[in-house]
């Protein structure tokens, strides 16, 4: 956070404490209990010193001091404070105190230590009382709090007004990226009825590698190896799946598989690939103003990245006319492209490229929009989140061509589900089709002979 918009926030909450006896920003029940042991007597005493607090500051202070350095110190102010009214706490109650005030002025209040736990993937706010998260790939109720609605979307306006952003009722819905890289999505009242909602995806700062997949069971090693042959070769690799399927993070791994020495390109609408080579160029969308003014789109990044001479191109997530313009650039030279499509399953995202197609070039016919298709895209892999919370790849499926007006295909692997045991964990098997694809002949080309073997194994999970 600049000193500026932290002075910002100072000024706005001694206003407001001057002329209504508080900051406007409350205390709120926290990760370890809020309301419950400590209770009221705890919130009024963390409200009290939080005011204290805010009075005393000055802005010179605020302005000039690296962040760290201001937090070291005001921590050391609270602490003293809390000492000095003698606060029947321990020692660890005390710690909690003074680190939700300090959360509250310099962070995101109840949300910071959400943010800090590294077992944390999805943050959902269903209004300013009930918050979820994932943890392990299970969704669970919390116990942190807001006081009220106000207080929340105090919380929404500090994450969207630090990335240049703006939520109000006339624009009730904002997506942005925070400044740990995580996905941010918020939607206030009127379209909200229940209070501001607010959904979070987080991303670890360390990747999760093709290793990580084969430990977790999300892809047996057989799967992996034809994987990164179909990429090194150069092969045309959609991702297949739903919201929190696992998509992204299976585009990273499948994008570590690229040789170093090319230029990669990744477009998407909230960045999130985490490429592991040195030549990366990263672009990203941008929203229109206010004004409805200067927005830019994947398509229009897309047409640009043909300009800047990709070696791959990498798109987050297909989504519209975009569509057209990438299975272009596949049929013409820019092989060896990944990106990522919500669907179902193979035969879903086939249709969902017809009718993107359909969007982005209304007068094309629905057989040169299938033969377009088949042209360029080599490979679906199919993932999806469990019941169990695990991410498993359910398919990898061969595009082969057309016959009359239809796309064929052919399924290399799958995974069968068979039942879930006495503790709620999804069994099943990733086997082989028998199928030997149609690419191995290019995968041998490029000097990868995969063995007979891979399309006969069978793995229970």
């Amino acid at each position: 956070m600049s000193g500026g918009r932290l002075i910002d926030r100072v000024r706005g909450a001694q206003s407001r404490l001057r002329s209504t006896g508080t900051t406007g920003i409350p205390g709120a029940a926290g990760a370890i209990g809020g309301g419950g042991t400590l209770g009221q007597e705890f919130e009024q005493v963390k409200k009290d010193l939080h005011n204290e607090l805010i009075e005393s500051l000055d802005f010179e202070q605020v302005g000039n001091t690296p962040r760290e350095e201001l937090a070291q110190r005001l921590r050391s102010t609270l602490t003293e404070r809390v000492e000095a009214r003698q606060l029947p706490l321990n020692r660890m109650e005390r710690e909690r105190l003074v680190e939700e005030i300090l959360d509250n002025i310099l962070g995101l209040g109840p949300l910071e230590p959400l943010l800090r736990d590294p077992e944390v993937s999805d943050i959902m706010i269903n209004g300013p009382r009930v918050v979820f998260v994932e943890r392990k790939g299970r969704l669970m109720k919390t116990n942190v709090t807001f006081n009220d609605n106000k207080h929340l979307l105090q919380i929404i306006e500090r994450i969207v007004a630090a990335v240049g952003r703006r939520v109000d009722e006339q624009n009730p819905m904002v997506d942005a990226r925070m400044s740990d890289g995580s996905r941010f999505n918020a939607i206030i009242p009127p379209c909200a009825l229940d209070g501001p909602c607010v959904s979070i995806r987080r991303f670890g700062t360390i990747p999760i590698t093709a290793e990580d997949l084969v430990a977790l069971g999300s892809c047996p090693r057989p799967i992996l190896e034809v994987m990164r042959g179909a990429v090194r070769s150069r092969l045309n690799c959609i991702i297949s799946g739903g919201t929190g399927s696992g998509k992204t993070t299976l585009l990273n791994v499948l994008s570590s598989f690229i040789p170093e020495g090319e230029r990669i390109i990744t477009i998407e609408d909230s960045a999130e690939l985490q490429m592991q080579q040195n030549h990366v160029v990263r672009l990203e969308t941008r929203p229109m103003n206010l004004e409805g003014r200067g927005e830019i789109t994947q398509r229009d990044l897309v047409k640009n990245c043909l300009r800047m001479r990709p070696d791959r191109i990498i798109l987050g997530e297909i989504r519209g006319g975009e569509a057209i313009d990438m299975l272009t650039a596949m049929n013409t030279g820019h092989d060896g492209s990944l990106a990522t499509v919500h669907a179902n399953n193979s035969r879903d995202a086939l249709a969902r490229f017809e009718t993107m197609v359909g969007i982005g070039m209304p007068n094309m016919g629905d057989k040169s929009i299938r033969e377009t298709i088949a042209r360029a895209l080599d490979v679906i892999i199919q993932q999806e989140r469990l019941t169990d919370g695990s991410r498993r790849i359910m398919s990898v499926t061969e595009v082969t061509g057309m016959e009359g007006p239809v796309i064929t295909t052919q399924d290399i692997f799958v995974f069968e589900q068979r039942t879930i045991d006495e503790h709620g964990k999804v069994r099943g098997a990733f086997r082989a089709t028998g199928v030997r694809p149609r690419f191995s002949a290019r995968l041998a080309s490029n000097g990868i002979r995969l063995s007979p073997e891979l399309f006969r194994f069978e793995m229970e999970v």
